[in-house]
């Protein structure tokens, strides 16, 4: 019998090579396959953000069912936010070693059983080692949502891709606070794990049933990495667990807290010390030291600060009037639809000459957002706050692509070997800016709220004595209004703070642009002269 001849090996074109190591080729596809790689992205992009967000709305009802206070169950965002910037210093290097496929089933496969593990060992221990898992899974699947989307474009919108990228896991916070608290919370919260264990395997599916093209594979790890892993990773930890309990356990009151920082400080200087030494470094320090790349920082850390007036502030406001997830569905369903809109408007829109403006217009839009709910009192509920999260959240999606672009745009002109650099670097300034946000805004929140309500005790003690009398008296309804109406002005004096940020940051970039304007037109009348 003889053999039917083998089938040739697929020649790749140039322009269908990947932009980096470890990143899949880009051949044409049918149109068939670009739906599938499409839907696959989007499946991708709420995988990797929608479980902690449950985790993260569900916050208090959670440490209830794990026989933990408030301040212990603030961790679990916080172990998220750490594994995902750490594992950015590790995952772009294991594709290029290992593959694509190897590393990215690999944690979904471990995500999996974590959720798993949640069953057979449920406790707060448990917890911790599933967002920790899920903070990793989510940095792998944050590329893959973008590897897919680039199968769906010519090379010339392949920028689009990325942005589109990167935005889509923005999504996963509003939608968490659409699902019903009675289907999480299902015989001690097993909805939620079965959610996150559901998610897990439907990616691996469809991972499975599309796969991506081929990548090259090359060795990639050296030892002094894992010597810079094993410094940064505990430092990392500890800030962000300072981060997310400091505001609740607070600062001065709790010892630990300096510690961890006395410890995380000389940790990550070591790492950046050995890093800016190396001859192939995974961060590379000159270049963070630039004033191009401080500029990017600072801005897109303070842009980060201000959006958590929708995540900490107005959810804040609201929760605190005693307001549950069923009635703030309809707010995040508007606000979905507002940051579709702003994704829609900065895919059209975005150029490297407008990425200024249009960061200047999301900062714009945030400020007056923040400043609209300055205005809040007891009766304010969601429906007086539509408009105000309608510009936040638009402002949201003008913000991350334009930001990305810019930073991208910058580490292409140095190379490839500045992607882990530039990676890390965004990462931190969105996910560890975010948790940042939360204890800052958290933080002028409650010494707010004390010098409020100290006021206002004052102010009924001179006024009114009969009311005086019931408040020494201990009388709790008169206690609790006064606790209520003062942390209802905390929270505006936090809206007017995010306003003032955000001003500050378009201000900034306004001045950027001038100054450099200014300076490009003296050298060409130089030069012409």
């Amino acid at each position: 019998m003889s053999r039917s001849p083998a089938k040739p090996a697929y020649e790749f074109a140039p322009e269908e090579r990947p932009l980096f190591p470890g990143s899949p080729y880009s051949p044409a596809h049918p149109l068939s396959h670009k739906l599938g790689y499409g839907a696959i992205a989007l499946l991708m992009a709420i995988v990797a953000t929608l479980g902690n967000a449950l985790v993260t709305v569900n916050l208090p009802n959670l440490a209830g069912s794990l026989g933990v206070d408030i301040a212990q169950a603030s961790l679990l965002p916080a172990v998220y936010v750490a594994m995902n910037a750490c594992a950015n210093l590790l995952l772009i290097k294991a594709r290029q070693q290992f593959g694509i496929p190897a590393v990215t089933h690999s944690l979904l496969g471990v995500y999996a059983a974590a959720g798993l593990l949640q069953f057979v060992v449920p406790g707060f221990a448990t917890a911790l080692l599933m967002r920790a898992v899920c903070g990793m899974t989510a940095a792998g699947l944050t590329t893959m949502v973008i590897y897919n989307l680039l199968q769906t474009v010519p090379p010339a919108k392949r920028p689009v891709a990325l942005v589109a990228g990167i935005s889509l896991g923005q999504f996963g916070s509003p939608l968490a606070w659409l699902f019903p608290v009675e289907m999480l919370a299902l015989a001690h919260w097993q909805g939620l794990h079965l959610i996150e264990v559901g998610l897990a395997l439907a990616a691996f599916a469809a991972l499975m049933a599309l796969p991506l093209p081929p990548s090259d594979r090359s060795k990639a790890f050296e030892r002094l990495d894992f010597v810079t892993l094993a410094l940064a990773v505990p430092a990392i930890t500890l800030f962000c667990g300072v981060l997310g309990v400091g505001r609740v356990m607070w600062w001065t009151e709790t010892p630990w807290l300096g510690v961890a920082l006395a410890v995380a400080v000389p940790l990550f200087v070591a790492a950046l010390v050995i890093e800016h030494n190396r001859a192939r470094p995974l961060l590379q320090t000159k270049w963070i030291g630039t004033l191009d790349i401080a500029r990017f920082a600072i801005v897109a850390l303070l842009v980060r600060l201000a959006l958590a007036e929708q995540t900490y502030g107005a959810v804040g406001l609201l929760t605190s009037a005693g307001l549950t997830n069923d009635q703030l569905r309809v707010l995040f369903v508007l606000v979905i639809v507002a940051m579709a809109l702003g994704l829609g408007t900065t895919l059209l829109t975005l150029t490297p000459p407008r990425i200024p403006y249009l960061i200047m217009a999301a900062a714009l839009a945030i400020a007056v957002g923040a400043w609209l709910d300055s205005h809040s009192t007891n009766v304010t509920r969601p429906a007086q706050l539509i408009w105000s999260q309608v510009l936040i959240a638009y402002g949201t999606m003008l913000f991350i692509g334009p930001t990305l672009a810019y930073g991208f745009l910058r580490m292409l002109e140095r190379g490839p070997g500045h992607l882990v650099t530039f990676i890390v670097l965004f990462s931190t300034t969105q996910n560890v800016g975010g948790l940042a946000g939360s204890a800052l805004l958290g933080s002028y929140q409650v010494i707010a709220a004390r010098g409020h309500a100290l006021a206002l005790s004052e102010r009924v003690l001179a006024s009114d004595p009969q009311a005086a009398a019931r408040l020494q008296g201990g009388s709790q309804a008169l206690a609790a209004a006064l606790t209520r109406e003062a942390n209802i002005l905390a929270f505006n004096d936090v809206f007017r703070l995010v306003a003032v940020l955000a001003l500050l940051t378009a201000a900034y970039l306004a001045y950027i642009r001038i100054f450099n304007t200014v300076r490009q037109r003296r050298a060409q009348a130089r030069a012409q002269g």
